[in-house]
């Protein structure tokens, strides 16, 4: 997501170059020792000038980031909702496909979109497809064909299992003709992974 830097944390007393990573969860810092910060620790993430002050668990820590410490802050004080991390916007008609996440369906709801739960003759902004098993990928194809050109197809699938991987989702891509783009965490137990179609398979393209 971008969010990777060389940087020098003030730590404990010492100072010490390493990378940085801002996680979905975590903030890490890799160098000649390792802190990992849970971000649901963090109570406060502020910008001074280059640099990323964040108090967690009555410590401090100090990153010397450069100009991208206020993004970093505003990142970690207003992270982003799993909707938007997957793109929905209010209004876009949206396929939910073998979801069986009830809080999803529910914020997708309250985001303003308009759910359809099988194929319509009207193309989708978006469409989410549940394969708990690898079996299921081969539905990739005719699902492809639901989405608007410049729409996107996101394959949910259960994080850590053998029943269907990431190389699975992977190739169930290509044989369907698209092009993976993006992974976000989607929940505790599963994984989203974006496919779109090519541009130069997109008309006026």
């Amino acid at each position: 997501m971008g969010y990777d830097s060389a940087c020098t944390l003030h730590f404990d007393g010492r100072s010490t170059r390493g990378t940085a990573v801002l996680e979905h969860k975590e903030l890490i810092f890799r160098g000649p020792f390792r802190l990992a910060i849970p971000l649901k620790e963090i109570t406060i993430a502020c910008a001074d000038g280059g640099s990323l002050d964040v108090n967690f668990g009555g410590r401090r820590a100090r990153f010397d980031l450069g100009p991208s410490a206020a993004k970093w802050a505003e990142r970690i004080s207003n992270p982003p909702s799993r909707l938007d991390k997957l793109g929905v916007k209010p209004a876009m008609l949206v396929l939910a496909v073998s979801v069986v996440d009830p809080a999803f369906l529910a914020e997708l709801a309250q985001r303003g979109a308009r759910v359809i739960r099988r194929p319509s003759k009207d193309r989708a902004d978006l469409v989410f497809f549940g394969a708990e098993r690898r079996e299921a990928l081969d539905r990739m194809a005719s699902l492809s064909r639901s989405i608007k050109p410049n729409g996107a197809l996101w394959v949910i699938r259960p994080k850590g299992r053998q029943t269907v991987t990431e190389a699975d989702v992977m190739l169930a891509g290509r044989q369907a003709g698209l092009v993976d783009v993006k992974v976000v965490s989607f929940s505790d137990s599963h994984t989203a992974e974006k496919f779109v179609i090519p541009r130069v398979k997109r008309p006026n393209s």
